[in-house]
């Protein structure tokens, strides 16, 4: 038996085993199963399949083909993700990108990312209006929902300029021409660039593999005891990593997920849905678990959820019990983690939620972790340390920065930033962050990136961003800055004005506060400290 490469390839092949073969041989095996359901309409993995391939074969006749990058602005949709997956299916890389974003924000993505095409919908085409002009690079916009050849950017498409074209995903879906030629697409390719804030206010896109994905689905499975009879409830943005990794188990099983239309959360329309759809599996963060023990009819609903899951922010011992006097037959689990990890590192139990509370559980078996100091040496329990990981989740690195992928992976493993202690019986506790991010509402608001964007203010000389307790947001931002005009004035309703064009409004600082100068240590570096005492409280 010889050992070249060419004996090698059928068997190496043979062993493929990442989302786009589970969907097609879901399609195969139970093509009639609900995948997807969304405002009422089903989708089969029949139907699912099929439509995201004819998506690839429209993306293949206009040059999309195996590394290239599609950037996705949308809200959720069942057609966001077969986009995903027609994508995929060329060896091409998905680019999720929050839609909360200003057009500065999304450029910077499309112009670091490399994107060639955008996939947008009729609610986001403005925001796609503002990358396109900017970015002429974008070559070509589809928009679910809308139709093809309008250049007014009105709801039928987005503005025209020269070398782009608008066409309607619906109609790419039904277009003749040639279909793509099927790959074989080994685990470690890239499948998602998923753009996390940056310390420096730069965005950082953490590329995964099928392979990270895979080991995610794997992930959920065991921790949230799923299989496939379960119906997933998911009110994630797809555009987060909480939300497509969510999915990831429902593609191995072959289960179903209803994606909950995105909007202002509403308690009782939640309720309503997953009573409706007997949805067996829902994500929410924590104030959004509060709201719906909150509602009033929550204990007569007739429900099937046997768990439930929160995370991406802490949970009160009043929301854990109420949440175990509400849903008294379901399981409760949190989970946390980082986009890097696809995302769950760590995984609390709800028998042990109370106990230890403020914990975030245990590091999930998949993985390695250790806590360790700046040397990189172990810690003992009760110290602070950085928690460092290794394993199938972890991302390849980030795209483009390959500065920040060796920082990240310096000495072998990889630099959460999270500085956490663990007590005598393994659980782990998060004590403050490396990388001086504020968690508002599971949204991750990175200081710096704030602050740059502060500095650009013609009253602003110096400006810091800390975070500050808040009762349902869990953390909200607070602007401390010295002006350069002591006699000038500057009220927070002036600088939102300012910062709308700029900065996502979920970073926008909630309180501002003005002084003479900001403190200092002896290397002139800000103390936050000092900050956090005097303005988080």
């Amino acid at each position: 038996m010889t050992t070249g490469a060419s004996s090698l390839a059928e068997p190496i092949r043979s062993r493929r085993n990442h989302w786009n073969n589970q969907v097609a041989t879901h399609a195969l095996m139970r093509g009639d199963t609900v995948a997807f359901r969304f405002r009422g309409q089903d989708t089969t993995w029949q139907q699912f399949h099929e439509r995201s391939q004819r998506f690839a074969d429209a993306l293949s006749r206009r040059g999309i083909g195996f590394g290239d990058r599609v950037l996705l602005l949308a809200l959720n949709y069942t057609e966001y993700v077969e986009a995903v997956f027609g994508i995929n299916a060329l060896g091409a890389i998905a680019v999720p990108v929050n839609f909360r974003l200003t057009p500065p924000e999304v450029a910077y993505i499309v112009a670091d990312s490399g994107a060639k095409a955008i996939v947008t919908d009729t609610v986001l085409a403005p925001l796609a209006t503002g990358v396109m002009a900017s970015v002429p690079a974008l070559e070509t916009c589809i928009v679910i929902g809308g139709q093809g050849g309008r250049q007014d950017g009105g709801a039928g498409g987005v503005g025209k300029h020269s070398g782009e074209s608008t066409l309607g995903y619906d109609e790419l879906l039904i277009e003749g021409g040639e279909p793509h030629v099927p790959l074989d697409i080994p685990e470690d390719t890239p499948a998602l660039i998923m753009y996390t804030s940056g310390t420096t206010g730069s965005p950082k896109g953490a590329v995964l593999s099928y392979e990270n994905l895979n080991a995610q689905a794997l992930t959920c499975i065991r921790a949230m005891e799923l299989d496939a009879a379960a119906i997933g409830f998911c009110t994630s943005p797809l555009f987060h990593i909480a939300g497509l990794g969510s999915l990831t188990p429902y593609f191995m099983l072959g289960g179903t997920t209803v994606l909950h239309p995105l909007g202002a959360f509403n308690a009782t329309e939640w309720l309503d849905a997953v009573e409706q759809e007997q949805a067996t599996a829902a994500f929410c963060v924590p104030v959004q678990w509060q709201m719906i023990c909150e509602e009033p009819t929550v204990k007569t609903r007739k429900l099937a959820l046997r768990m439930l899951c929160w995370g991406a922010a802490p949970a009160s011992d009043s929301v854990l019990r109420a949440m175990d006097d509400c849903f008294p037959d379901a399981r409760n689990v949190a989970v946390f983690g980082q986009t890097e990890m696809s995302p769950i590192t760590c995984v609390l139990e709800g028998k042990d939620a109370i106990a230890k509370l403020g914990s975030v559980g245990k590091p999930i078996p998949t993985i390695s972790a250790r806590i360790v100091d700046d040397e990189m040496n172990d810690v003992a329990p009760g110290e602070i340390g950085e928690i460092v990981y290794r394993g199938p989740t972890l991302m390849q690195g980030y795209w483009n920065k390959p500065e920040a992928t060796a920082e990240a992976f310096a000495g072998g493993w990889f630099h959460s930033g999270d500085l956490v202690r663990r007590d005598s019986e393994g659980f782990i506790y998060v004590v403050d962050r490396k990388k001086d991010m504020i968690i508002s509402g599971g949204e991750n608001i990175y200081c710096a990136e704030v602050e740059n964007v502060l500095f650009a203010h013609p009253k602003i000389h110096e400006a810091a961003v800390v975070g500050r307790a808040h009762e349902k947001w869990g953390e909200v931002p607070v602007a401390v800055v010295a002006l350069l005009n002591p006699d000038d004035t500057l009220t927070l309703e002036e600088l939102t004005g300012f910062l709308n064009e700029n900065l996502a409004r979920y970073k926008h600082p909630k309180d501002l506060v003005i002084v003479p100068e900001l403190p200092r240590n002896a290397s002139g570096k800000v103390v936050k400290v000092q900050l956090r005492k005097d303005y988080s409280g």
